[in-house]
């Protein structure tokens, strides 16, 4: 059975307050008109995000051992990361879990 630690792979599955904050924070990018203005400002800007998507994630923090509990990077689907804190591992939207292997 692997441990988390910091610097590992894993897999992320949005829950669907994940995926309405990354929508949030993008539309607000697309409606403040940084993007046409040229300002140099970078924004969030990626594909729309959905429950259940599937994304690779670092892990920065672990918080408890025993319930494997951690802090995560979720690289998504555009320019942007999602900072995941306090999750646990397991199957449903909002837990992380190992990659399969091939």
């Amino acid at each position: 059975m692997s441990q988390p630690s910091i610097g590992r792979i894993v897999h992320y599955r949005l829950a669907a307050q994940d995926a309405a904050d990354i929508n949030r924070r993008r539309k607000d990018f697309h409606e403040s008109r940084s993007a046409d203005d040229q300002t140099g400002f970078v924004g969030h800007v990626g594909n729309h995000a959905t429950e259940g998507d599937v994304f690779p994630a670092t892990i920065v923090r672990v918080w408890e051992e025993s319930t494997i509990t951690c802090n995560l990077q979720v690289q998504l689907d555009g320019n942007d990361t999602y900072w995941a804190t306090s999750r646990a591992e397991g199957d449903e939207p909002g837990n992380w879990c190992w990659p399969s292997r091939i």
